[in-house]
Formats: structure tokens, C-alpha cells, sequence
């Protein structure tokens, strides 16, 4: 029985105070997107005070949410080393 996979996308903007703490928060997740499992993109990028991560997801949605999760778990560890940003 083969199983059927559609493509995931799931959109994360997260706004702060100001342009350089979203650009330290991108520069201190980015090396957590070096290695990607095949079947994931990430696009990541700030504008303004807004960092904004585009996750597509070829491998089904619990993979989807699987990689959210993470990415949400490193981000908030890099506002905690920030200083406890919220």
C-alpha cells in the first residue's frame, strides 16, 4: 500500500522591538538550518522589526508541525539568551 504525502506550508512572523533583535534572533536560529532533512525548506528573513520563517514541508504534516516545534523551541531559546525577550 503506498501512502500519498502533499505538500505542507506553514508561515511564522514574529514582530519585536525593533530590526537588530530580530536580526540577532535570525543570526542565532540560522545555524540550526544548516542541515535540513530532505523534503524541508526553510526561508527566513527580517523586515523591519518582523522575522518571518516560511516552512514548506514535503513529508507529511506531522513533520510539518514536527519542525515548527523545533523551530519555535530554538527561537525561544535565543530570546531567552537575549535577555528574556517577549
Amino acid at each position: 500500500m503506498s501512502r500519498s504525502t502533499s505538500k505542507s506550508e506553514a508561515t511564522v512572523a514574529i514582530r519585536y522591538v525593533d530590526r537588530k533583535t530580530a536580526e540577532s534572533v535570525l543570526r542565532a536560529v540560522e545555524p540550526d538550518n544548516l542541515v535540513i532533512p530532505e523534503g524541508i525548506r526553510l526561508d527566513s528573513s527580517v523586515i523591519g522589526d518582523t522575522l518571518t520563517v516560511q516552512v514548506e514541508c514535503a513529508r507529511g504534516l506531522g513533520s510539518l508541525v514536527a519542525t515548527l516545534d523545533d523551530l519555535l523551541s530554538c527561537i525561544q531559546a535565543a530570546e531567552n539568551a537575549l535577555g528574556g525577550i517577549t
